[in-house]
């Protein structure tokens, strides 16, 4: 006789005793006696917290950790405040101030970076366009970007998709409307922050994204393996028991 309606939850291997499985089960007591047992020395987890705060430019938290934890900056903290008055800048759509303030910090930043420099004069016609100034921004795109695009097939495509903006009346038909959203503006200010990062020998990206990354992989690799206590929230780092 057939049963309609009902259907029921496939078993675990441990209500299934006679299903075989190959995972080892690892308590909650024997896996914090491993965690415990894994030497991670406090200055290596300052360093780890002081290189996010540098890198993301909270300057009145860096400050306040290297007085707690006696944790030195590898840069001066005082360059944070130049680097985030950028990113600002370009965050709030004033991008002239933004390429003055880079060149006052360091010329060579854009002379070098030919990508960077097209990228925040492309974010200027933009911001052109958004203001309603299309004639300025017809004669900027004309003046500006066009020479670039013709040595560039990459910068021309990006001209091309920019200027695309001005045929539509109402931009949130066009293809390429995102470009009007404030994630493009993050997008740019993320580049140049970045840019500035790299000229100053640090690096352009915090550490401690990668490192949760990495325990995640690691979590995944291992769930092939064993039932055992997982980290499931990253901001609490709590351990969940292993569910089987």
């Amino acid at each position: 006789m057939r049963t309609q309606g009902f259907q029921s939850a496939p078993l675990t291997p441990r209500q299934h005793p006679w299903v075989a499985t190959s995972k080892k089960l690892i308590s909650r007591n024997e896996w914090e006696k491993r965690l415990n047992d894994v030497n991670i020395r406090k200055e290596d987890t300052n360093r780890l917290v002081m290189n996010f705060l540098v890198t993301e430019g909270y300057v009145e938290a860096a400050e306040k950790f290297r007085m707690e934890s006696g944790t030195d900056p590898d840069i001066d903290l005082a360059t944070i405040l130049d680097r985030m008055a950028v990113k600002k800048a370009v965050q709030s759509g004033n991008v002239e101030e933004a390429i003055e303030k880079v060149n006052d910090l360091n010329p060579e930043i854009l002379d070098t970076n030919p990508q960077l420099s097209f990228h925040l004069q492309q974010q200027r016609l933009i911001e052109l366009i958004r203001n309603g100034k299309i004639e300025e921004a017809l004669e900027f795109a004309q003046e500006e970007l066009a020479p670039r695009g013709e040595e560039n097939q990459a910068f021309l495509e990006d001209l091309e998709k920019t200027v695309a903006l001005l045929a539509f009346e109402d931009v949130s038909k066009c293809p390429v409307g995102d470009l009007l959203d404030v994630s493009q503006r993050l997008k740019t200010a993320s580049e140049v922050n970045a840019a500035i990062l790299t000229s100053q020998s640090h690096e352009k990206d915090p550490k401690l994204p990668s490192v949760l990354k990495m325990l995640i992989w690691a979590q995944n690799q291992l769930d092939e393996k064993a039932f055992y206590p997982r980290i499931t929230n990253l901001s609490t780092a709590s351990l969940e028991n292993p569910a089987v």
